[in-house]
């Protein structure tokens, strides 16, 4: 059985909390073979208007290794590795056809975003029923899907930074902003959180590919899980890989979380995706200002 994500498998109501309640045994003796109540599933079914929001970090990137605060102007596009990553990913969604036919292919307006989305665009055409590969999807640039605005800081180095703009520490204050014309923490997040709902409504039913960061990942899972303060400051300080996958499910507005931080492309690729990158110098890189983890 073939999806808008490739194939998929059918459900089986025996696994997790279904399996404890029988379900599907078909045992005489035992409970109804019947699926358990829709309220108490822990397996929800996918409903036909469905719509899946595939989250890609880019892969590395210039500005995480040089020590540079990455907006608009400090971005420069992906490193050698950086691009190596992103192929290594492209080769398994070519090979598994698992966003073949994606619907829609979004980037943030950062050159590292919109790199990565150029890069992976050719594993996400529609393929026929005779083998023939369709036109790839158009990457869209949406700013609602960027890192941290910078503002000031933009293109400085992190010691500039700090001399300039002192060490704001969102787990303390994440409502101070990073710099004059910057986002803070807080706003970051419920931006995120409107590009993310904007996307959803605009593609009822459809498969959406969205090349953007680390800090956006997290923001999603702020957002759209049961995160105490998830809205208003709460960090995760997650390690999210280069080049990795996080999976929305959104349906009747109801956000299911399928998958977070999906690198298992780079296992055997002799550590090309699967480590973290370093920190600077400075003990920064893009954005991990007051924790000294890389998050963009």
């Amino acid at each position: 059985m073939t999806g808008p994500a490739g194939p998929t498998v059918p459900e089986r109501a025996g696994s997790g909390f279904d399996a404890l309640t029988g379900a599907g045994t078909g045992a005489p003796e035992g409970p109804s073979p019947e699926a358990p109540p829709p309220g108490i599933r822990t397996m929800g079914a996918t409903g036909p208007s469905a719509t899946t929001i595939v989250l890609v970090r880019h892969g590395e990137a210039v500005c995480n290794v040089s020590g540079v605060c990455g907006g608009p102007i400090g971005c420069t596009g992906l490193t050698d590795r950086g691009r190596v990553q992103v192929a290594v990913l492209r080769d398994r969604l070519a090979a598994t056809g698992e966003l073949a036919g994606a619907d829609a292919l979004y980037a943030s307006i950062l050159p590292r975003a919109v790199e990565t989305a150029t890069l992976l665009a050719p594993a996400l055409a529609a393929v026929g029923e005779d083998g023939v590969v369709g036109e790839p999807p158009t990457v869209v640039q949406e700013c609602g899907f960027c890192e941290l605005h910078p503002g000031e800081a933009d293109g400085l180095d992190w010691s500039a930074f700090s001399e300039r703009f002192g060490n704001p520490d969102w787990d303390v204050d994440p409502g101070r902003e990073i710099a004059p014309g910057g986002e803070s923490w807080t706003g970051f997040v419920r931006r995120v959180a409107a590009a993310l709902d904007a996307v959803a409504a605009a593609h009822p039913g459809q498969l959406v590919v969205v090349a953007c960061h680390a800090g956006v990942v997290e923001a999603s899972l702020l957002a759209k899980t049961p995160v105490v303060d998830g809205l208003d400051g709460a960090r995760m300080q997650l390690r999210t890989q280069h080049a990795s996958l996080t999976t929305w499910e959104v349906d009747a507005d109801r956000w299911k979380l399928i998958g977070y931080n999906d690198g298992a492309h780079h296992l055997g690729t002799e550590g090309v995706g699967g480590s973290v990158e370093g920190v600077t110098a400075s003990g920064r890189s893009w954005m991990s200002v007051g924790t000294g983890r890389p998050i963009g």
